[in-house]
């Protein structure tokens, strides 16, 4: 039996994930689940899954919480980032499933490691932000860190049982969002509503605008150095829009390995609590004679400047991860509240890269520190942006 606890349970990893659990009984026992404020949500999973321990971002949407269950939703019941490490750590907890976007979930992954979980982790931003040391971390301990993102779990299958010396290069899909094709002037006029159509995943509000504008793969990119410990020169972007091939590893004899399927985060999650068995799923089977085509194209760099951009902090790393990642965060709740436009996010996030001199971030506070300076210059940003919109309007 995998004992599990879900970080962000009701967002749409989170869900998935509890289809995996539906589906498992016999083998999966959700152990305790953690949300934001969505608790209507989070009133019927309590109520289906019985966890033992709960926690929520807010003290009111706790309240509201044990008003709609008429009581106490668990023994346990921690608030914000308190919470989270109280769900993390939970002693009957074998495995963490950090599935809550943003920053929120670092602190509760790094206590998680400290309690000897293992990890399988959907979050790109703990390892951006950073990933060496969460990576020390899950050394020092004996943790095992199990990717969760399609593209990442993906490479983990295709590396399964290999040498590290037999890896020439991992090349990560990309569907190439929504705008593939579009023009940059065609791309100063899109909206909110047009990068949240995305064309093959179902996902939440950020990582939908970050997959418009490739920075999810830029993400992506710095996850895969942490992850599978491959330099910037040895990771590899390619467009393929179908979606079917999660992603590759070419080996050095210029064999390619790849792992394909149909696209369902049911899969990977399921992966990641079920390592190193499998199990069946519960998912249509990949029909390959329906298969029309399967195309690989360069990424327009041009276009979609933010994945030049996560290659750049890759490349310095220390501390210009963090702020790519922290600009990027505030650039694209701007963009979502309508205040910037879509082209001006890689403004707002070059800016800050720019003004950011990198330095070591060797600790949990200076990670902190960065984090929170490249919010302020880049919220000052999007401000000035946001005033120049307006004045032209006028």
């Amino acid at each position: 039996m995998k004992r599990v606890a879900i970080l962000g349970s009701t967002g749409s990893i989170g869900t998935s994930a509890l289809d995996v659990a539906r589906t498992h009984r016999d083998r999966i026992e959700v152990v305790a689940i953690a949300a934001a404020t969505s608790v209507p949500a989070m009133a019927k999973q309590i109520l289906e899954f019985r966890p033992r321990a709960v926690a929520m971002a807010t003290s009111e949407a706790m309240v509201a919480l044990r008003a709609a269950l008429g009581g106490p939703p668990a023994p346990l019941c921690g608030v914000g980032n308190d919470g989270l490490c109280e769900i993390a750590t939970h002693p009957d907890v074998d495995i963490v499933l950090c599935a809550s976007s943003g920053t929120a979930a670092l602190d509760a992954v790094l206590c998680a490691i400290e309690a000897g979980k293992t990890i399988a982790l959907a979050n790109k931003e703990v390892l951006v932000m950073a990933g060496g040391l969460v990576m020390d971390a899950a050394r020092r301990k004996g943790v095992a860190i199990l990717p969760v993102d399609s593209e990442h779990n993906a490479i983990h299958q295709c590396l399964h049982g290999r040498r590290a010396g037999e890896m020439r290069r991992l090349i990560l899909t990309a569907s190439g969002g929504p705008f593939r094709g579009r023009t940059p002037e065609q791309l100063a006029h899109v909206t909110a509503a047009d990068a949240l159509k995305h064309p093959t995943w179902q996902m939440g509000p950020k990582i939908t605008i970050d997959s418009a504008t490739l920075m999810n793969k830029g993400l992506e990119v710095i996850e895969a150095h942490w992850l599978f410990g491959a330099p910037a020169s040895q990771l590899h972007v390619v467009v393929h829009p179908q979606s079917i091939v999660h992603s590759m590893v070419e080996l050095k004899d210029g064999s390619i390995i790849a792992q394909m399927g149909i696209t369902d985060m049911r899969l990977p999650i399921q992966y990641a609590f079920a390592y190193p068995d499998r199990w069946d799923a519960p998912v249509p089977f990949l029909d390959l004679t329906r298969m029309k085509a399967l195309e690989f194209h360069q990424p327009a760099w041009d276009d979609f400047p933010c994945l030049r951009l996560a290659y750049r902090a890759l490349d310095a790393e220390r501390s210009l991860p963090i702020v790519l990642n922290a600009a990027n965060e505030v650039a694209v709740s701007s963009f979502l509240e309508g205040r910037i436009g879509f082209t001006d996010i890689p403004l707002v996030i070059e800016a800050a890269m720019d003004a950011h001199a990198p330095e070591a971030a060797a600790s949990l506070a200076d990670v902190r520190r960065v984090d929170r300076w490249a919010r302020e210059h880049a919220g000052l940003r999007t401000s000035e942006i946001e005033l120049k919109r307006s004045q032209k309007i006028r």
